[in-house]
């Protein structure tokens, strides 16, 4: 129950705080930001291009790995743009109604990119096995129906998000503490009860991140056990290897939000400023590190990436 003795009405616009208690460092703090957005821009326009050239990349694999760069690229740039602006421009005001859209995007595409987290672990699932009937059941029209159902999932538990935060009619401050409108943040500054919002707000990461990464477990529980059925060891190790990408990326997006939640039930409470730092964490390392990883570790992108240079070198 949140209540206020001089509650102001819903404002037209809100300030953002961006890092509350480091003000004076955001200066700093925008060279990290800014890097990492450029490093996410062109590392992902760059796996777009290779797949979209690249005909024999026209896999199952390679195409959810260009949906993960579209989502990435989508989820940086409603972000990042506004946390710079705050940054180096002071730019802190955002009206009500773009805050709303934040509110919906942003989780939105985190939301999407668990979904895709998700689609992958199956790949890998089918690949070991079924290697036979990959491409059968991993068809193109398969691939557009997981890609619509990770959409549709997205829109369906965000929708209610903006709805839910227009019917807040008084406040207790028109300052977000949040470097962007985080449904829970507006949440908190409201009066009145706001039950009904926390437990949307937890039902919101029970049916996307804690489903996925269930699942995801799953999957790899699976194909665990088909590995150590191969009588070859190395036939197990290379059939394993060839998962080494997406379980690096896994680790990367969920071990944040794991690390969060974990730091909540045992009652451990961190500064505010380092929470938000966490928070933004979620949305900026991952789409930045995915094409690196999958660059790196991926045979058919590294081999295409050296031929590139090489034919700027001749």
């Amino acid at each position: 129950m949140s209540s206020c003795n001089n509650s102001i009405p819903q404002p037209l616009t809100f300030v953002l705080a961006g890092i509350p208690g480091l003000e004076s460092s955001h200066g700093w703090f925008s060279v990290p930001f800014f890097l990492v957005f450029v490093i996410t821009m062109i590392g992902n326009a760059a796996i777009l291009c290779i797949i979209w050239v690249e005909k024999s990349l026209h896999e199952p694999v390679f195409l959810l790995l260009a949906m993960l760069s579209v989502v990435d690229l989508s989820l940086v740039s409603v972000t990042v743009p506004r946390m710079l602006g705050i940054f180096w421009m002071n730019a802190k005001d955002i009206s009500f109604n773009a805050c709303l859209a934040q509110m919906f995007f942003i989780p939105s595409f985190y939301v999407m990119e668990s979904g895709i987290l998700l689609a992958m672990a199956f790949d890998r699932f089918v690949a070991i096995w079924y290697p036979l009937r990959y491409t059968t059941i991993l068809a193109n029209n398969i691939l557009v129906k997981m890609a619509l159902a990770v959409l549709t999932r997205a829109v369906a538990v965000l929708t209610p998000a903006p709805i839910l935060a227009k019917r807040l009619e008084s406040f207790q401050t028109h300052i977000i503490s949040y470097s962007y409108c985080a449904y829970m943040a507006v949440v908190q500054i409201a009066c009145g009860d706001i039950s009904n919002h926390i437990v949307y707000g937890l039902m919101v990461i029970v049916t996307s991140v804690g489903f996925d990464l269930l699942f995801i477990i799953l999957s790899y529980g699976l194909i665990l056990h088909a590995v150590f059925r191969i009588p070859s060891r190395e036939a197990g190790g290379k059939a394993l290897s060839t998962c080494g990408s997406h379980l690096c990326v896994i680790a990367l997006f969920y071990s944040p939000v794991v690390f969060s939640v974990l730091a909540q039930i045992l009652g451990y409470h961190m500064a505010p400023h380092i929470q938000i730092i966490i928070d933004n964490l979620y949305f900026l390392v991952p789409p930045m590190a995915n094409p690196l990883i999958y660059g790196a570790r991926t045979k058919q992108m590294r081999e295409r990436v050296l031929r590139i240079f090489r034919c700027h070198r001749n």
